[in-house]
């Protein structure tokens, strides 16, 4: 203890901070992860909900669910998962109450099936112009427009969108595959049929 107490407050490992502040409840070790997480965690807010007070408070919620439930934090996933998915749950709550009876996902609508359910190429998101998929994601489903962001900005791994979401990884990736697909017909309806990296 003696010798992870003389380490920099940058070196201490996200676990090691967890297990400090459970053992002593100061709040110095949740302040260093909350200087640590709370950027990232507004980023999604702000993402998700498109309202920079609603991020702001959200973000400040999500740190609180954080704390008072740290000591339930099991390390199946990695720390910054587990905060994802408060962040992720957190913000989907606000959108559905917010808007009630919204649809989340674009499975959700009933009548949107991609033709035959093929695989969507990833080049259908990443060679978008930035203005036009800005455009197209806005009109996205929040669960959809969160999905493609974990993915394709986040850079997350089909496992941990998984962990994310409390879902099978074969669920994730039909996810992904109908929101690339909900994605080009947004583009398709605003811009024409016109190659996307024309």
């Amino acid at each position: 203890m003696a010798a992870v107490a003389k380490r920099k407050t940058k070196e201490y490992s996200d676990s090691e901070l967890i297990s400090l502040f459970l053992e002593d409840q100061n709040s110095a070790y949740f302040t260093l992860l909350y200087r640590r997480y709370a950027g990232k965690v507004f980023a999604k807010c702000i993402s998700m909900l498109a309202d920079e007070g609603l991020a702001r408070d959200a973000t400040q919620d999500v740190f609180i669910k954080i704390m008072l439930n740290l000591g339930k934090f099991t390390e199946q996933s990695s720390f910054s998962t587990w905060v994802y998915s408060i962040t992720y749950n957190y913000c989907i709550d606000i959108i559905r109450k917010k808007k009630k009876n919204i649809l989340i996902f674009s499975e959700d609508m009933g009548k949107f099936k991609p033709e035959q359910e093929q695989e969507i190429p990833d080049s259908v998101i990443l060679e978008m112009e930035t203005n036009r998929l800005d455009k197209v994601m806005d009109e996205m489903p929040p669960g959809d427009k969160a999905i493609l962001n974990m993915k394709y900005i986040d850079d997350m791994q089909i496992k941990e969108i998984a962990a994310v979401l409390d879902k099978t990884e074969s669920a994730i990736k039909m996810q992904i595959m109908r929101a690339k697909a909900r994605a080009q017909s947004i583009y398709d309806d605003m811009y024409g049929t016109e190659p996307i990296n024309s």
